[in-house]
């Protein structure tokens, strides 16, 4: 088979990926290990991802946006507090504008979109499940060899396989961070009494906890960050043990709580790797960086990446350029790496300031974030970050078109 981009790994990122740029007329075969069916599965993946408002305009751009957008929750508030009822800090989107903060959608939603997508988009071939039994990169071409007996030869390789890439590790590029010894414990739940669209973030002593609103007004993902030394019991608990936890730390502003299907848990940390390019190869996503969900923007990251990746490949086609030419991929390396160490960085240091119980530490910290609440002009800087709309945006978020 011969195509232009070989994407491995068929997740949220590499599928948004091959679906923009086969949309821009670049020939791409996606491999992945597991069957697209299965990706939707209820108990596959319970997690929610939030979509910023640019990572929604680079969705809408590729066509995902209307298949999805009624299984999404528009985030019309943040609360940020240190309990139930502490309040310091609280982003309304009406200060500054109409849009949404971001929206809500459920994992599963968003790949049930994708797999659709895949499917009526000309000049991409999906091969899952695929296993791949040798890769071969040089100055000249890319070849990947399936299993089956299938050859796959393209200009570029993607690396979209996941925090723990086996095409990363292959490429010998290796990956800088530490664990938090936390993980997260992600669950669902339905509640009698509406969200309003607003996402709660609480900070406890063993890290955050998130209640996310999801479509429909009376469900919420959660994602509780907890002590890894504790998690094991608390997932063993009976259905009802682990909804009186989960009560305890949402409080009683929802009103009835009912856990919704299985609950999950992952493992947190950050890593970011030394390299995002070698040889005909780019890497997106979480083969690229990791960090801690306390700012909810994992997956936009990922998705810059592939909307940067989209112009430069897009760009470089409209010249008659090599699409894994030298300077294309630097400059991809240089644009993404750059962005991602600064958000890996702030989130590791509000998670390690605000995962502990030092009350003059505390103190300071909601003193200061009163203090930002307080001052309008900078609390609207803050919501724009959170929104995706500051920094060096790629082309599809910003509503242009790629290259």
């Amino acid at each position: 088979m011969e195509t232009e981009v070989i994407i491995i790994g068929g997740g949220l990122t590499g599928a948004t990926l091959a679906c923009g740029l086969a949309a821009q007329g670049i020939q791409t075969v996606v491999i992945d290990r597991i069957a697209p069916a299965d990706g939707i599965s209820p108990s596959f993946d319970g997690r929610a991802s939030a979509i910023a408002q640019s990572s929604k305009i680079a969705l809408d751009g590729i066509g995902l946006w209307p298949v999805v957008q009624e299984k999404t929750e528009p985030i019309r508030e943040i609360r940020v507090s240190d309990g139930p009822s502490l309040l310091f800090l609280h982003y309304d989107h009406t200060d500054i504008g109409d849009a949404p903060l971001g929206y809500m959608i459920e994992n599963r939603d968003m790949r049930a979109g994708l797999l659709h997508l895949t499917q009526e988009t000309g000049g991409l071939t999906v091969a899952a499940p695929a296993e791949i039994v040798e890769m071969h990169r040089d100055n000249s071409r890319a070849c990947v060899s399936l299993k089956d007996g299938r050859t796959i030869n393209g200009q570029l390789i993607v690396a979209a396989d996941g925090r723990g890439s086996a095409t990363r590790k292959a490429a010998g590029i290796d990956v800088t961070g530490w664990a938090y010894k936390q993980n997260a414990i992600v669950a669902t739940i339905d509640h009698a009494v509406s969200h309003q669209g607003i996402a709660h973030e609480r900070f406890l002593a063993s890290g955050p906890f998130a209640i996310l609103p999801l479509r429909g007004g009376h469900r919420s993902s959660l994602v509780w960050t907890e002590r890894t030394a504790l998690v094991d019991s608390f997932m063993a608990l009976d259905d009802d043990a682990f909804l009186n936890e989960i009560a305890e730390r949402v409080g009683g502003f929802l009103g009835n709580l009912y856990l919704v299907g299985p609950r999950f848990q992952h493992p947190l940390g950050l890593q970011v790797a030394t390299s995002y390019t070698d040889t005909r190869l780019a890497l997106v996503g979480d083969a690229a960086h990791g960090i801690h969900p306390i700012a909810g923007q994992g997956l936009n990251l990922g998705l810059r990446d592939a909307a940067a990746l989209i112009d430069i490949l897009v760009e470089a086609k409209r010249y008659g350029l090599d699409l894994a030419h030298h300077a294309g991929l630097e400059r991809y390396q240089r644009w993404r790496r750059a962005d991602n160490l600064l958000m890996a960085g702030m989130t590791d240091v509000l998670n390690r300031l605000f995962s502990n119980d030092v009350r003059p530490l505390k103190a300071a910290l909601h003193a200061g974030l009163a203090t930002v609440n307080n001052l309008p002009p900078l609390k609207k800087t803050f919501m724009r970050h959170a929104m995706g709309q500051v920094g060096d945006l790629p082309k599809l978020m910003r509503g242009e078109a790629p290259g």
